[in-house]
């Protein structure tokens, strides 16, 4: 294959970091040419997965790497605090970017367009890559045109930092745009325990579990006269996320500014 697409992966030592580098490893048509991460500095990316020596080491200076490599496109999966500078590094070099960190504010979603625009490279985020909850969301808001009262539960692992998660707010969303606001529940409704009730979005219920031993799983429950509706996806491993990222790696040249939501490159 004559084109490689050249892959920096920012946050590259952690668990999703690593389920990147080890679910695009052997595509023929993408080559990770740097990682960037401030631990485990020096570690052959290779290893770090569990295969042979590549000869790229991780590094902490995410603009020596872009110089050093020419690379086309970054992939960042880091945290709140560190994705925003990340990503204006990225475009100031007119690197392409990916983005699965969650987190970010409309205040950045306004800067990250500026800054696309002024030096012509795209932002593609995502606030889920797993194609199934894609379709969770999709099929959501067609059901919410029709049982308008709905709550939605998201349970993450332990470590995740943001609540509620990207998938539940872009869920919210996307019911939102097809739903008239309402409050839900008593009218009178009171909480013995504050945040019981969860937080509300338009009138929208969404509550936030964090336990060890989860990856990343959402249910949207509606309810409506005699019945009860369910949507639910699993992300049992986060080997889910790697079509999807693949989608946008493959997709990304033809993009212009911000772009969000992996169900823009679906239908």
């Amino acid at each position: 294959m004559s084109k490689k697409y050249r892959i920096i992966i920012t946050g590259a030592c952690g668990k999703m970091g690593r389920a990147i580098i080890n679910g695009i490893f052997h595509e023929p048509d993408i080559q990770i040419v740097g990682a960037v991460d401030t631990r485990l500095l020096g570690k052959d990316i290779g290893l770090l997965v569990g295969e042979e020596p590549q000869n790229i080491y991780i590094k902490d200076k995410l603009e020596q790497v872009i110089k050093e490599t020419g690379a086309q496109i970054m992939i960042d999966f880091t945290n709140p605090q560190a994705v925003m500078k990340n990503v204006r590094t990225a475009l100031i070099h007119k690197v392409a970017s990916i983005v699965g960190t969650t987190g970010l504010t409309s205040q950045n979603f306004e800067e990250l367009n500026m800054l696309a625009e002024k030096y012509q490279a795209p932002v593609f985020i995502a606030p889920n890559f797993a194609l199934g909850a894609v379709l969770m969301m999709k099929f959501a808001k067609e059901a919410s045109k029709y049982f308008p009262h709905v709550e939605i539960i998201e349970k993450h692992h332990d470590q995740k930092v943001d609540a509620p998660s990207g998938t539940a707010i872009k869920t919210l969303e996307m019911i939102a745009e097809e739903r008239n606001v309402i409050n839900q529940g008593a009218p009178h409704e009171f909480e013995k325990i504050s945040g019981s009730r969860g937080g509300s979005y338009q009138g929208m219920r969404v509550h936030s579990l964090r336990l060890p031993g989860l990856v990343a799983h959402q249910e949207v429950i509606f309810g409506g006269e005699g019945q009860t509706l369910s949507i639910k996806h699993d992300s049992i491993s986060r080997d889910s996320f790697v079509p999807g990222l693949l989608l946008a790696i493959r997709n990304i040249e033809d993009m212009k500014g911000v772009v969000y939501g992996l169900e823009k490159l679906l239908w």
